[in-house]
Protein backbone atom coordinates (compact mmCIF):
# COMPACT_ATOMS: atom_id res chain seq x y z
CA UNK A 1 0.00 0.00 0.00
CA UNK A 2 1.45 3.43 -0.99
CA UNK A 3 1.65 5.49 1.90
CA UNK A 4 1.39 9.66 1.28
CA UNK A 5 4.28 11.27 0.66
CA UNK A 6 4.61 13.28 4.36
CA UNK A 7 3.72 10.20 6.03
CA UNK A 8 6.78 8.14 4.56
CA UNK A 9 9.37 10.35 4.72
CA UNK A 10 8.33 10.91 8.24
CA UNK A 11 9.31 7.29 8.92
CA UNK A 12 12.20 7.25 6.92
CA UNK A 13 13.13 9.89 9.06
CA UNK A 14 12.14 7.73 12.43
CA UNK A 15 9.63 11.34 13.73
CA UNK A 16 8.05 8.65 15.84
CA UNK A 17 11.17 7.32 17.78
CA UNK A 18 13.57 10.24 17.73
CA UNK A 19 11.25 13.81 17.19
CA UNK A 20 13.01 16.54 15.17
CA UNK A 21 10.89 18.19 12.69
CA UNK A 22 7.40 19.42 12.62
CA UNK A 23 5.15 18.87 9.65
CA UNK A 24 5.82 22.08 8.48
CA UNK A 25 9.18 22.08 8.39
CA UNK A 26 9.13 18.05 6.54
CA UNK A 27 6.46 19.93 3.99
CA UNK A 28 8.87 22.67 3.15
CA UNK A 29 11.83 20.20 2.23
CA UNK A 30 9.80 17.83 0.28
CA UNK A 31 8.22 20.56 -1.64
CA UNK A 32 11.95 21.84 -2.52
CA UNK A 33 12.73 18.87 -3.40
CA UNK A 34 9.73 18.48 -5.34
CA UNK A 35 8.13 15.73 -4.25
CA UNK A 36 11.11 13.35 -4.02
CA UNK A 37 10.04 11.99 -0.88
CA UNK A 38 14.52 10.35 -1.21
CA UNK A 39 16.08 13.64 -2.01
CA UNK A 40 14.43 15.03 1.04
CA UNK A 41 15.15 12.39 3.42
CA UNK A 42 18.41 13.04 2.45
CA UNK A 43 18.63 16.48 3.14
CA UNK A 44 16.53 16.22 6.33
CA UNK A 45 18.38 13.27 7.60
CA UNK A 46 21.76 15.64 6.88
CA UNK A 47 20.21 18.37 9.23
CA UNK A 48 19.42 16.17 11.96
CA UNK A 49 23.00 14.60 11.38
CA UNK A 50 24.42 17.69 13.30
CA UNK A 51 26.00 17.15 16.39
CA UNK A 52 24.21 16.08 19.13
CA UNK A 53 26.75 15.35 22.00
CA UNK A 54 25.48 16.74 25.60
CA UNK A 55 26.82 17.09 28.03
CA UNK A 56 25.53 18.39 31.97
CA UNK A 57 27.25 18.09 34.78
CA UNK A 58 28.62 14.09 35.29
CA UNK A 59 26.35 12.96 32.02
CA UNK A 60 27.13 12.57 28.83
CA UNK A 61 24.73 11.67 26.06
CA UNK A 62 26.81 10.53 22.86
CA UNK A 63 27.16 12.18 19.52
CA UNK A 64 24.57 9.89 17.35
CA UNK A 65 25.29 12.37 13.91
CA UNK A 66 27.14 9.27 12.37
CA UNK A 67 24.22 7.14 12.97
CA UNK A 68 22.16 9.86 11.17
CA UNK A 69 24.84 10.24 8.12
CA UNK A 70 24.78 6.55 7.30
CA UNK A 71 20.58 6.89 7.42
CA UNK A 72 21.23 9.81 4.72
CA UNK A 73 23.50 7.77 2.47
CA UNK A 74 21.10 5.62 1.56
CA UNK A 75 19.22 8.12 0.08
CA UNK A 76 21.58 10.17 -1.25
CA UNK A 77 20.28 11.19 -5.09
CA UNK A 78 23.83 10.03 -6.79
CA UNK A 79 27.51 9.35 -6.27
CA UNK A 80 29.07 12.39 -5.26
CA UNK A 81 28.22 14.48 -2.37
CA UNK A 82 27.07 17.07 -4.12
CA UNK A 83 23.03 17.85 -3.75
CA UNK A 84 20.61 18.60 -6.48
CA UNK A 85 19.39 22.02 -7.33
CA UNK A 86 16.06 22.85 -5.56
Amino acid sequence: MAKEPLTELKMLLREAEVPFFSDEEIGYHLERAGGDVDTAAYRLLLIKAENSTLQLSGLTVADTSAYWKRLAAMYRPNGSCVLKGG
